[in-house]
């Protein structure tokens, strides 16, 4: 159900559903993370649930802002938040390198669990780039292939390879300062979520059948690797990465190490049963336990009903933005939906697949459930774009 409001000048177009859908992943979100209470190590488990209310919070007024103004206006700026963004990517990568090759890094970009991800900012929080860049990718990827449809009715192969082209030349450079960083997870939403959007352009089968063939090559090259040239690619990869697999293909190999998260994720939702244990402290500790690993410590306290509910929860936004891509009738909109689709369930199916031994740990958290400002700032900001998206098609009906 969709609304339009007007406060004072301003005009903002309200989806009531999307909330509402919202508000009950606040809602799960919050829970969730006083259920982590007795399992956080680091850092107060009240302070981390009044964070996670202020970025809602926040958020929904971002939301609400976005909405007031049409996307044809907002994409004028995305192109200097880009730059604005890759400054922010090249300033943690020369903080890598203080740290790697002088033991120090740059003021407000510190090694935080090995990776030099985010910008701490004293007295409020942390501000990671590589959150927000994942939008103005979409929306930039979006829009090139929008302009080239328009432009090529009927293109050739060197229009599609042009295109193909152009998003590489804005996609590759924030992607290799984020793998350097380093951080694999959010490298590879990226490259899915723009994959799908691509997919879904219209492009001719010859480059997609490229594109899987190429993405299946590299798969098996690195098992290969790993499997019968594991001094090579250890030269190549860090053994921080190469330990995440080592977890993912044996959880009991390294339980009080790399295979400590994992195992613990598995021996909590394995011993929950249907109900959990309740709100009981410290049955089981779990590390991450309101980032990443927030579904096993929820799965820990409320069993199988709990996880049951936040994966429908799942599912239902996700169901609800298909039904909003599917109506959108503008190319640019509909091709934003899409990514954003493709980005959330990519993140969900990651993080819950880690969760459960069927990928290896990545740092990928649960969109609007776990804990972070950064994600939940970014998706808000994302949502304001497909909240502009859907009144076009109100006024075509």
């Amino acid at each position: 159900m969709k609304r339009t409001i007007k406060i004072g000048k301003m005009t903002i177009q309200l989806d009531f559903t999307l909330i509402l859908i919202l508000l009950w992943m606040c809602l799960l979100s919050s829970l969730a993370l006083y259920t982590s209470f007795n399992l956080i190590s680091t850092g107060s488990g009240s302070r981390y649930l009044m964070m996670q209310i202020v970025w809602y919070a926040v958020g929904f007024f971002v939301m609400f802002l976005i909405s007031h103004f049409n996307n044809r206006i907002l994409f004028r700026y995305m192109k200097p938040a880009y730059n604005f963004l890759m400054i922010c990517l090249v300033y943690l990568f020369l903080s890598m390198l203080c740290i790697r090759f002088f033991g120090f890094h740059l003021p407000l970009a510190p090694d935080i669990n090995g990776a030099v991800s985010w910008f701490r900012i004293p007295f409020i929080s942390s501000f990671q780039p590589s959150e927000f860049i994942k939008i103005v990718l979409i929306i930039l990827c979006a829009r090139t292939i929008t302009k080239f449809q328009r432009s090529h009715r009927d293109p050739s192969p060197k229009d599609d390879f042009l295109m193909l082209w152009e998003i590489a030349k804005v996609l590759l450079p924030p992607l290799i300062l984020i793998f350097l960083q380093p951080d694999t997870g959010v490298c590879i939403i990226i490259g899915f979520t723009i994959l799908v959007m691509i997919l879904c352009s219209g492009i001719r089968k010859e480059y997609i059948y490229g594109l899987f063939g190429l993405l299946i090559f590299v798969v098996a090259l690195f098992f290969y690797l790993y499997f019968f040239q594991h001094d090579f690619l250890s030269s190549i990869i860090s053994n921080y990465r190469l330990q995440r697999i080592d977890a993912w293909l044996d959880p009991e190999s390294n339980i009080r190490g790399s295979s400590n998260q994992l195992y613990t994720a598995l021996l909590s939702l394995g011993s929950a049963g249907f109900f959990g244990y309740g709100l009981q402290p410290n049955i089981i500790a779990i590390p991450e336990a309101q980032t990443d690993f927030i579904f096993a410590a929820f799965g820990q306290s409320f069993g199988l009903v709990g996880t049951t509910l936040i994966l429908a929860s799942c599912i239902l936004l996700d169901l609800y933005l298909c039904k909003i891509a599917y109506a959108t009738k503008n190319r640019t909109d509909r091709l934003i939906v899409i990514g954003v689709i493709a980005m959330l369930f990519y993140q969900q199916m990651q993080n819950l697949g880690m969760i459960v031994g069927l990928l290896p740990i990545t740092g990928i958290t649960l969109p609007f459930i776990s804990y972070g400002g950064s994600s939940i700032l970014s998706y808000f900001i994302a949502f304001g774009f497909i909240a502009n998206a859907e009144p076009k098609v109100k006024k075509r009906t």
